[in-house]
């Protein structure tokens, strides 16, 4: 089974004067945080709404200081259940980011990726093994064993 879980974090911010400047300094911190390890996880701006279910921006400032909400986005492959991806996510994003708050905020079942690829592989092996016949897989066996040979290359010494 494989699963995209989006987790939500909320990243504190400091110094900042405007929510652009909190989203873009946010997004930065936790993209350093984040590379090389873990440089498949994307980053977007999360969504906030308020009581009345008006949708507010993403980052929240006072006395130039800011909260703001981050979704990160993984696909995590192999695994047993929906709890089972939303742990190993939690843990592979929460060891890079120390006391940055995470929730789970989705879960949501993709169909084999992994397996497709490879099958497709297999496709393309099988369409080359019946495009030749056994003359011509025998004709480059032997045009490959005389690139094997090291009488043809010159010696280092020979060069200099």
């Amino acid at each position: 089974m494989n699963c995209r879980v989006v987790v939500e974090a909320a990243v504190p911010v400091y110094d900042v004067e405007t929510e652009d400047e909190a989203i873009r300094i946010a997004i930065s911190k936790i993209g350093e945080m984040l590379n090389p390890d873990l440089n498949y996880v994307e980053i977007n701006t999360g969504t906030r709404t308020s009581p009345s279910g008006e949708e507010l921006e993403p980052a929240f400032i006072a006395a130039d200081e800011g909260l703001v909400a981050l979704e990160l986005e993984m696909k995590v492959f192999n695994i047993e259940s929906e709890e089972h991806a939303t742990r190993v996510a939690r843990k592979e994003i929460g060891q890079r980011l120390s006391d940055i708050p995470l929730s789970v905020i989705e879960v949501e079942e993709i169909e084999g990726e992994p397996e497709e690829s490879e099958g497709e592989f297999e496709d393309l092996e099988d369409e080359f093994d019946e495009d030749l016949d056994e003359e011509e897989l025998e004709e480059i066996g032997a045009e490959i064993e005389d690139l094997d040979d090291d009488e043809d290359l010159p010696e280092l010494d020979d060069i200099l």
